[in-house]
């Protein structure tokens, strides 16, 4: 509703934009987002608000989201980390509360690098899984393409093709995130939000302090705290200039990036092999190609020498008068007759097969046949 809407921007300061990337009737592409107050992850169906205390979660009831839900718990409920479960609007609230290390205390992992972890852990093993079942899938498939190109086996290659493209890009945007991050310290000095909170306290009480100070009547005492407070204006001025501390956070995205680019060139070997795949069949289909074409340039000339054959029955099967259409007379001339007959037959074929493979041979000689 409007009013937890409301509610979690001002738990999290966060503007509205940042909370519309995270509604799930809109397909946002994925990514991860460093405020001031909070991180927004948005990976595939993980759709999360990360504070330094708290994490909240967009559609727990999703059964997608359950082993994200039971994985993080037991993130949280490790010895340096308590959870809890209230909810707001339709977010699941998971909270770290209180464990906010001070400067130079002991080395703990901030929570929202916990929670972050966590995220990209379960977006990682749901996307190589689906580059398994694909893989399992697609093989077989292409070769059974190979060996018998038919429509069925066609139709099933390019919805393996189709999903191919699409899981590619989604693995290939998570991963450019990643790099972004890795490439900018900038933005994932933003994302260490437990350490900005504990400099805020830190700063805090200092500008208590220098009330304090400020407030004792003693004027030397004054210039004293002035001069110390433009010592600590020229620190913090100098130390804007330093490169921020992002090692642990850098470690922690170029593993996943690791893992996130081997999926990426699982994926992009099959690519290949499905582009290898086309090319084969193409070229399968090309002689074929071929083949039906001399097939055809053989009948055609078969037939021309065939109409060749017919225009000499034609003209001997005019009625004009020749020896060889008159009514023999004596029977010398009827065997004279007969014979001619089979002569001009003979001929006749002989002469329409030796312009035949006179033609055939004429085409392989200039490689049109083969």
């Amino acid at each position: 509703g409007e009013f937890g809407r409301h509610r979690i921007m001002e738990i999290t300061g966060l503007p509205a934009r940042d909370l519309r990337m995270l509604d799930p009737q809109l397909s946002y592409p994925s990514t991860i987002l460093g405020r001031d107050r909070a991180v927004v992850v948005n990976l595939e169906h993980v759709k999360a608000i990360v504070t330094a205390a708290e994490v909240l979660v967009r559609d727990p009831g999703n059964p997608r989201l359950r082993p994200f839900l039971q994985e993080l718990h037991a993130r949280l409920a490790l010895p340096d980390a308590s959870t809890t479960n209230p909810a707001t609007d339709d977010m699941e609230l998971g909270g770290d509360q209180g464990n906010v290390p001070m400067p130079g205390s002991a080395k703990i992992q901030p929570f929202e690098f916990k929670v972050l972890e966590v995220c990209l852990e379960h977006t990682c093993k749901c996307m190589e899984s689906e580059t398994l079942a694909l893989e399992k899938e697609a093989y077989p498939a292409l070769d059974k393409l190979t060996s018998k190109v038919s429509t069925l086996n066609l139709e099933h290659v390019r919805q393996i093709k189709s999903r191919l493209v699409e899981l590619t890009g989604r693995v290939q945007k998570v991963r450019d995130d990643i790099e972004q991050l890795v490439d900018d310290d900038t933005d994932m000095s933003e994302m260490y939000l437990t350490r900005k909170l504990a400099f805020q306290r830190v700063d805090e009480s200092s500008v208590k302090l220098d009330s304090n100070k400020h407030a004792s009547p003693d004027h030397e005492d004054e210039k004293e705290e002035e001069d110390s407070g433009d010592d600590i204006e020229s620190s913090h001025a100098s130390s804007a200039f330093v490169k921020p501390d992002v090692e642990e956070l850098e470690m922690l995205l170029e593993a996943y990036f690791v893992q996130f680019d081997g999926t990426l060139n699982k994926l992009c070997h099959l690519r290949d092999y499905v582009d290898d795949t086309e090319d084969y069949i193409n070229m399968m289909l090309d002689e074929k190609q071929n083949q039906l074409l001399q097939m055809g340039v053989m009948l055609t000339t078969a037939t021309v020498v065939i109409t060749a054959g017919i225009v000499v029955v034609s003209l001997f099967g005019m009625n004009i008068h020749i020896e060889l259409t008159l009514d023999p007379e004596t029977p010398e001339m009827a065997r004279i007759k007969n014979r001619k007959f089979w002569e001009t037959t003979w001929a006749t074929v002989a002469g329409c097969a030796a312009i035949y493979i006179l033609a055939i041979y004429a085409g392989k000689k200039s490689k049109y046949l083969q």
